[in-house]
């Protein structure tokens, strides 16, 4: 099995913080995304690539353990030790359960969209769940009836996902299980499923399974509460005359009205363009960030225009 470099699938230094991490992660994404790349499998796997790199880089744990395997790779690949028990011996215990979500799920058809080496080292499946979370009464007997533990699992979700909502599959234990996501779910919301934990002590009740959702991050557009944030090229003509762009949304697209003079760095706010809000009625707002793009290679035409025009306001 090769090393994962994810530093380098992402472009970026070893030290690098957790800002430029997600800047240059949304760059690649928005490169390689399949929306702009339909039927490019290479585009695919780099997109693939790219999220998996994400996952373990911006997560803390993940990426400690990943740097603590760099440094043992070597001793890893000449003794054969067990990578599963690398993983096992990193861990501090606990009764958690990383569900990663499925890439594949842009794409469709199955597979876990990680490569093997993500699945060996940070799990994604039933059986990592199996192995980690062990027999809930570690070998004791009781005489008393006792509930069975909770168990947490976290749940990736895609921001089509939690804007339009739906059901997702999953499976934990050889256990397969639907859930339903209402539309506005967001970063961190928890939802528990009754009796679906660990098995009960001495005919006590099943404990339960809290799932907790992760927002993954989006290319094009950037959360706040329930509104959405996205930056809009304009061309130098639009922005100081006006008119009419079209915007991408995340069921679909409108137009808009830019303002004669816009700036640079202008905001325009779309009331009601934003997410759902979860368990209510209406959506937040849409904010659209105005990046005023200059034209480039002039005409000797356009030249002479513009120096009439500053002449003008000059005037």
């Amino acid at each position: 099995m090769n090393y994962k470099d994810y530093y380098k699938i992402l472009g970026v230094s070893k030290d690098a913080d957790k800002a430029t991490i997600k800047k240059a992660y949304r760059k690649l994404a928005a490169k390689y995304h399949p929306d702009k790349n339909p039927g490019d499998k290479e585009a695919e796997e780099r997109f693939k690539a790219v999220n998996e790199a994400n996952q373990v880089l911006s997560d803390d744990q993940k990426r400690k353990k990943y740097e603590e395997l760099g440094a043992n790779w070597e001793a890893y690949q000449n003794t054969g030790y067990d990578p599963t028990q690398f993983q096992r011996s990193r861990s501090k215990g606990g009764q958690t359960f990383h569900f990663e979500g499925d890439p594949a799920d842009f794409f469709g058809g199955g597979g876990s969209g990680f490569s093997d080496f993500f699945e060996m080292f940070f799990g994604g499946g039933g059986t990592r769940a199996q192995d980690k979370f062990g027999d809930a009464t570690n070998g004791r007997r009781r005489a008393s009836t006792m509930k069975g533990r909770d168990i947490e699992a976290e749940m990736e979700i895609t921001f089509e996902q939690a804007y339009l909502g739906g059901m997702r599959s999953f499976e934990l234990n050889g256990q397969k299980m639907r859930i339903k996501i209402k539309p506005g779910a967001y970063d961190g919301l928890q939802l528990k499923i009754k009796g679906k934990g660990q098995p009960g002590i001495n005919g006590g009740a099943n404990g339960d399974l809290y799932i907790r959702f992760r927002l993954l991050p989006h290319p094009t557009f950037e959360r706040r509460a329930d509104d959405l944030i996205i930056e809009k090229e304009v061309d130098l003509y639009t922005a100081v005359l006006g008119g009419k762009i079209n915007l991408p949304t995340l069921n679909g697209s409108l137009s808009i009205n830019i303002p004669q003079g816009s700036n640079s760095g202008k905001m325009l706010r779309l009331k009601g363009k934003g997410m759902p809000i979860y368990g209510a009625s209406g959506h937040g707002d849409l904010i659209v960030k105005l990046m005023v793009v200059l034209p480039k290679n002039l005409s000797e035409e356009e030249v002479r225009l513009f120096e009439k025009l500053r002449q003008i306001r000059k005037a």
